[in-house]
């Protein structure tokens, strides 16, 4: 991994020479993420592990409990109800960039975490069903399955989730085969605590399977109504999976998405606008005797030298504060070069990529997520908010399959108009296209949909514009405005959720369950309330430039950096916030 981001590093000191050196270094040990709860006298505090909300305000509570049993967290629950205490549940990962998680206050707010209910994982070989304590981590639950000869079949990229928060939020894989890559659409049956009256001792125990009419509702519940104590999961026999990286021209995804999704059990894309390249992933089951032991350790997720995320951090602030396309553009040259070299993280047998395709098991080829267990003092997550690393934003959109043609005709316009100001994106990992079935979720995808993900870069003053700020706008409005796009639950700006009751057609269905399970909305709070009900928030100066607001005026962007609120450059209905010149500075009557 590390060559990686030393590849990386040479490009970039084409344009400045750079060098970082920091005594802390040393004292980091990054084997483990940490804990999103820190806890005073005064009381605790909820961060996400990226270490910023959208607000970049705290989320406070009055205290938090760690219950070791399903009684314990049913007991927890209680109390909350006598005290007439707001709850939230929190995992040891917290990684939501919307404020699902986040307490109405400090004054009346308990957190019950779930990192400690983790021990239970039962196997039913019978009923091909595993079930688990809702805090048990994804790569524990595999792990746990494949030892006992099965396989899950759906999981998202990354592992460093509990099943009770991936389940919530609806994470997903990719594939449009079988029950689908949404997790959620695998769960049948799951145990909810809920309020209850005095005489049931103020907090029950729900066991929910397909039959009860409140189970579409609590497949995907964002936690409000009610605390996901298991989950029970349908299993497979293992299986293995051959995958092999087509890298392409991107000619023409538009055409061949819905055939590819088809023909792959596991298909995915990965478009590199700037690069006109895009990566088509074949990706399907094997027999169980096929040679190969292969490993999928995405190289994004690998752990790195704390010396080299900073020195990439610095580089990539430095092209930022300079304007610099063309640098992001070398750099992204050099990514793009590296996952070609090495196959993404893909590694044959285990130890190294040597060539396609990369055969393997699939507990070890479904998911990564290595740097969380790194034993070097000197690497972590590129993320990892103690060393000053990666800090960037990610957008994530679901399309109806039928829309997502025109949309990515859309943006293949948007790039021509100028290719390099692409490049941002690309230099992490492009636009990821994956796949997702019709689900009988409420807040799941009504119908087959096509999900994209891109990352891109944040800075760490909430003030500060972005290069190519306008450009992301739109392609956020576009998806979102435009094609009517669903933002993924746990991901995404806050503008992305403008709305979204309305996209869901069994939306109120889903309040329904929610004011029979949490008539008090015990669950609920002001910030997981906003996301949920899609409420616009009140504009202030600069609120555009985070995604807390589309911009009207100028001031809702930067104009004292020479960022002024303008239209879209192919979609005319975006308002978005454009970089001026001096020189070229007019006064915005958007």
């Amino acid at each position: 991994m590390d060559s990686f981001w030393i590849w990386w590093i040479l490009a970039v000191t084409q344009i400045l020479p750079i060098f970082y050196s920091n005594p802390l270094i040393q004292t980091i040990h990054a084997k483990t993420p940490q804990s999103p709860v820190e806890c005073n006298q005064s009381g605790c505090t909820l961060q996400n592990s990226y270490g910023g909300w959208g607000d970049r305000k705290d989320c406070v509570a009055l205290n938090i409990t760690y219950p070791t049993t399903e009684e314990e967290f049913r007991l927890a629950v209680s109390q909350a109800v006598q005290k007439n205490l707001k709850v939230k549940v929190v995992t040891k990962f917290s990684h939501t960039i919307p404020k699902l998680a986040c307490p109405e206050g400090k004054n009346n707010s308990l957190l019950i975490s779930t990192e400690k209910y983790d021990s239970s994982i039962q196997i039913d070989d019978a009923n091909l069903a595993v079930t688990a304590d809702s805090g048990v981590g994804l790569r524990a639950l595999i792990d746990a399955v494949e030892d006992a000869g099965f396989s899950l079949v759906a999981s998202p990229y990354w592992e460093g989730v509990s099943i009770g928060g991936l389940i919530n939020t609806g994470a997903h894989g990719s594939s449009w085969w079988g029950k689908g890559g949404a997790v959620h659409d695998h769960v049948i049956g799951l145990s909810i605590i809920v309020p209850a009256s005095e005489s049931e001792g103020y907090a029950r125990i729900l066991r929910l399977e397909a039959q009860d009419p409140l189970f579409n509702a609590a497949k995907v519940s964002l936690g409000v109504l009610g605390a996901i104590s298991k989950v029970k999961l349908s299993i497979e026999p293992r299986f293995k999976r051959s995958i092999t990286y087509n890298f392409t021209d991107d000619a023409n995804i538009e055409d061949v998405y819905t055939d590819h999704a088809k023909k792959y059990e596991f298909a995915d894309i990965t478009w590199y606008p700037s690069k006109n390249t895009s990566v088509y992933r074949y990706d399907s089951r094997v027999p169980l005797n096929t040679s190969g032991d292969g490993v999928y350790d995405f190289i994004g997720f690998q752990g790195n030298s704390i010396l080299i995320s900073k020195s990439v951090r610095a580089a990539e602030k430095m092209l930022e504060n300079a304007k610099n396309a063309k640098g992001k553009c070398l750099t992204a040259a050099a990514t793009l070069g590296f996952k070609k070299l090495t196959g993404n993280g893909l590694k044959n047998n285990g130890l190294l990529f040597t060539g396609y395709p990369v055969v393997g098991y699939q507990g070890k080829i479904q998911t990564s997520g290595s740097c969380l267990y790194s034993t070097r003092f000197d690497t972590a997550c590129a993320w990892d908010p103690r060393i000053d690393g990666l800090f960037f934003y990610e957008s994530t959109a679901i399309f109806l399959a039928s829309k997502f043609g025109d949309f990515i005709r859309d943006v293949r316009k948007l790039r021509d108009l100028k290719p390099e100001n692409f490049c941002g994106i690309d230099n992490y990992n492009g636009i990821l296209i994956r796949f997702i079935k019709a689900s009988d979720a409420y807040l799941g995808q009504s119908e087959d949909s096509v999900v994209i993900d891109f990352n891109y870069y944040r800075s760490k003053d909430a003030s500060t514009p972005r290069l190519n700020q306008d450009v992301w706008e739109e392609v956020e409005q576009l998806a979102f405005f435009k094609y009517g796009a669903k933002p993924h639950w746990a991901k995404n700006r806050k503008l992305a959720f403008l709305g979204v009751q309305k996209k869901y057609p069994k939306f109120d269905q889903f309040i329904a369950a929610k004011q029979q399970l949490d008539p008090k909305s015990m669950f609920s709070s002001t910030w997981s309330d906003e996301i949920l009900y899609g409420k616009e928030s009140e504009k202030f100066d600069g609120c555009a430039l985070e995604g807390l607001c589309i911009c009207a005026e100028d001031k809702h962007c930067s104009p004292q950096l020479g960022y002024y609120c303008k239209e879209g450059l192919i979609y005319k209905e975006a308002r978005v916030c454009r970089y001026s010149s001096p020189s070229k500075t007019i006064t915005s009557t958007v």
